[in-house]
């Protein structure tokens, strides 16, 4: 398309995809994990000059070291190794977003999330470790999680918090498996199949450990939902 000039962002290793923005609502956003240091800084520094709003995620403490060096102004959340930097607004959508991690251990992927949606200026609330090993926490949870517009549901080992939440809402549920678990639980493919599984109709899963995907899912709703609502 040429009003994204496509070939401006073309740099050896990537074709940076400044339109995706405008075609589907979320930004090129970086995958540091697989990628060398001096590739993400190179990315970086060109959605920088371009005057692009910075996403990364899965981002070690090295890569915000070094481009924080670069890039004085970006912002890192270490729990949830992501970095950003908001050069130019986003569009404010309303609702709320519950993120509930089973464990404490599935913070980090929450953080993720949690950071992710924090971007785009939606309300999140947090509810963390409140799994069915003491279920009587999210019981007592319940009746503000209901509040929620999207609900993303965070858990390792078998998976079980959001079959026991999903039974209970009546708002659209995003499952988020973690690698969090023992040696069965083979890096998050239990809570995975066990989510995929849930008898609770209904229930999004995206992929192990996958917490932007499930605020991109989350934003996707709420936009659908108030564009409709107009």
């Amino acid at each position: 398309m040429d009003d994204e000039k496509t070939s401006d962002n073309n740099i050896d290793f990537a074709c940076l995809d400044f339109g995706r923005l405008k075609r589907t609502g979320l930004p090129e956003v970086i995958f540091c994990r697989g990628k060398s240091l001096e590739q993400i800084v190179s990315i970086a520094k060109t959605m920088f000059n371009a005057k692009e709003n910075i996403l990364g995620t899965k981002a070690e403490p090295a890569v915000y070291h070094k481009l924080k060096k670069i890039i004085p102004e970006i912002r890192y959340n270490e729990m949830g190794k992501i970095f950003h930097l908001k050069q130019k607004e986003t569009e404010k959508i309303p609702g709320l977003v519950s993120v509930i991690t089973a464990g404490t251990a599935d913070i980090p992927v929450a953080e993720e999330a949690v950071e992710t949606l924090n971007f785009f200026n939606i309300k999140v609330k947090k509810h963390y470790d409140i799994g069915v090993a003491g279920v009587h926490r999210v019981i007592t949870r319940l009746d503000e999680i209901r509040n929620s517009d999207v609900i993303i549901a965070i858990a390792g080992m078998e998976g079980a918090l959001p079959s026991v939440v999903g039974g209970q809402v009546d708002c659209p549920l995003i499952a988020v498996p973690t690698s969090t678990g023992y040696g069965a639980s083979f890096g998050g493919l239990s809570a995975l199949l066990g989510m995929i599984n849930s008898c609770v109709p209904g229930i999004t899963v995206v992929n192990i450990d996958n917490g932007f995907g499930a605020a991109a899912a989350a934003i996707s709703i709420l936009r659908k939902i108030n564009k409709n609502n107009k």
